[in-house]
């Protein structure tokens, strides 16, 4: 069993930047895919970022240029860096760990682009 524990959300200015962490608990992080999702108000959840165990990467073609997933399985923790941000951003993003048949989820993090 993985728990996942979001941080690093709040209140930003459009072009400004964040970086969400997601501290995840239990064993074989290594051996997850993780993934950063987004849902705004009234909107679906969405994809926004992807990360193997491999270390390779995939973006949502709004972040691409601007986001950057990683992970440091010494740390058990992904990592969301988000550069240049957007009103249109503004969203509560969650932390997903998958491996197989099982998926994980955080409880998610506020995030705000907002003069």
């Amino acid at each position: 069993q993985v728990q996942l524990v979001e941080s690093g959300g709040g209140l930003v200015q459009p072009g400004g930047s964040l970086r969400l962490s997601c501290a995840a608990s239990g064993s074989g992080f290594a051996r997850y895919g993780m993934a950063w999702y987004r849902q705004a108000p009234g909107n679906q959840r969405e994809l926004v970022a992807t990360i193997t165990s491999g270390g390779s990467t995939n973006y949502a073609d709004s972040v691409k240029g601007r986001f950057t997933i990683s992970r440091d399985n010494a740390k058990n923790t992904v990592y969301l860096q988000m550069n240049s941000l957007k009103p249109e951003d503004t969203a509560v993003y969650y932390c997903n760990a998958h491996l197989g048949p099982w998926s994980h989820w955080g409880q998610g993090t506020q995030v705000t682009v907002s003069s």
